[in-house]
């Protein structure tokens, strides 16, 4: 159809004065077309579609406009799901229109053009941890929020994981987890200059001795960026935003969490039906197709699991068996008064198990705040126990030995002088007074 700009060139080429045969070949339509437009004065106006005839109507325009004030930075992706669910049949382009003359274009163009590094399969993975406590405020819980991300590099098949902490066992918990869902290991795994994991000295950074003996575990390099170069690991760090701008939001529109595991299993599903079954713009293929590809050039896992559990050492008291754990006093069986035993905890437990010689002597459940101790009642019932064998001890009369079985010797008399030894007075010399020296 001829544009109003084109039936322009019509009439500028017409006063030039080439026939209506030179004008069709030079705009490239028909000759009777272009005579049609200039006998009817220019071309047809366009076609006004009624709200009936659009896909986009009012009722499906109502309902982005609903979604938007509640969530203002919902992608469109996020937005298309739910009204396909709800039985809208238009295209993703035709929201995106709209979306986009609801709230404008949300990305400008970057200062600098970038090009993606690529690596090989099973070359490397990235990993990353992301803040977002503020959705677990917004959900009233009451610990911190932070989410773990690991990605294959070539395959872009990746895990998400939530956790309480970004400290070195959560980590280790993290990248265990992921090697496990992968079923396999790469020969690295890059990291920015996490103080979990190292510590920096200027341009460099040192491992910590239990990171070290991680990489060994699983026969991996572990490859810190350089300082101010978090591009290098661009494929972990921005699909973080994905997951906040998508996932998180759309969690609060169908019903927040209870806990940290429902929110990791409905992670896993979302991440399997968004975005592993999804065309990645770069590599053009699904994440789960080239999946199968690099899994195959994995490292096998280790014979053993890596042991990511809080291990720490406490000493008894040596009055009352009572440890000290997390500013809370929880009892052991009493006959470990003084004796050195060792407090273990897995990530994310609510319990831990105290150890001695190897053995699991207690299990408790993590007190709440404000709780001064913890008894376990047979460990109360044992400890009052020996108390009181030791205080009956303490209050016992020990009755004096008997003699021994013989003569006795004879009794002294009571009045009366006693017989003795007249004194031989000759060894004393006596002066003219008749006193002694």
């Amino acid at each position: 159809m001829m544009t109003q700009g084109e039936f322009m060139d019509v009439t500028r080429l017409q006063a030039d004065g080439l026939t209506i045969r030179e004008i069709a070949e030079e705009l490239g339509y028909h000759p009777a077309t272009v005579s049609k437009w200039l006998a009817a004065g220019g071309p047809p106006s366009a076609r006004e579609k009624t709200d009936e005839t659009r896909v986009m109507d009012v009722f499906w325009r109502g309902r982005v406009d609903v979604i938007l004030q509640k969530k203002p930075r919902l992608l469109s992706t996020s937005i298309f799901d739910r009204l396909v669910a709800e039985g809208f049949e238009g295209s993703y382009p035709t929201l995106v229109r709209y979306v986009r003359e609801v709230r404008g274009p949300r990305f400008k163009g970057a200062a600098v053009s970038s090009i993606p590094i690529e690596t090989g399969p099973g070359e490397e993975a990235q990993l990353d941890w992301s803040d977002c406590t503020e959705w677990a405020v917004r959900w009233g819980w009451d610990h911190e929020l932070f989410c773990f991300g690991c990605v294959l590099c070539w395959s872009r098949w990746r895990t998400v994981w939530f956790a309480s902490s970004i400290d070195r066992q959560h980590t280790f918990e993290g990248l265990v987890g992921f090697f496990e869902a992968a079923g396999g290991v790469p020969r690295g795994v890059r990291i920015d200059r996490m103080g979990a994991l190292g510590k920096s000295q200027g341009k460099r950074f040192s491992l910590f001795t239990p990171t070290v003996e991680f990489a060994t575990h699983h026969q991996i390099e572990i490859i810190a960026c350089a300082a101010g170069d978090a591009a290098r690991k661009g494929k972990v760090e921005r699909p973080f935003r994905h997951y906040k701008e998508t996932f998180l939001e759309e969690l609060e529109l169908d019903g927040p969490p209870a806990d940290l595991d429902e929110l990791n299993r409905r992670a896993v599903a979302w991440l399997d039906r968004r975005v592993h079954q999804v065309r990645h713009r770069t590599t053009r293929v699904t994440p789960a197709e080239r999946f199968e590809t690099e899994q195959r050039m994995l490292r096998p896992l280790p014979a053993s699991r890596f042991d990511t559990a809080y291990v720490d050492v406490r000493r008894v008291h040596r009055n009352v068996p009572l440890i000290e754990y997390g500013a809370v006093r929880y009892s052991v069986p009493p006959d470990l008064l003084g004796q050195a035993v060792e407090v273990r905890r897995e990530v994310d437990s609510d319990r831990f198990a105290v150890k001695w010689a190897g053995t699991v002597v207690a299990i408790h459940q993590i007190a709440e705040k404000d709780t001064t101790e913890v008894w376990d009642p047979e460990h109360r019932r044992a400890a009052e126990k020996a108390a009181l064998v030791r205080r009956r001890r303490h209050l016992t009369v020990v009755p004096p030995p008997a003699e021994p079985p013989g003569e006795s010797p004879p009794p002294l008399p009571l009045e009366g002088d006693y017989a003795v030894d007249t004194p031989d007075l000759g060894r004393y010399r006596l002066d003219e007074g008749g006193e002694g020296r």
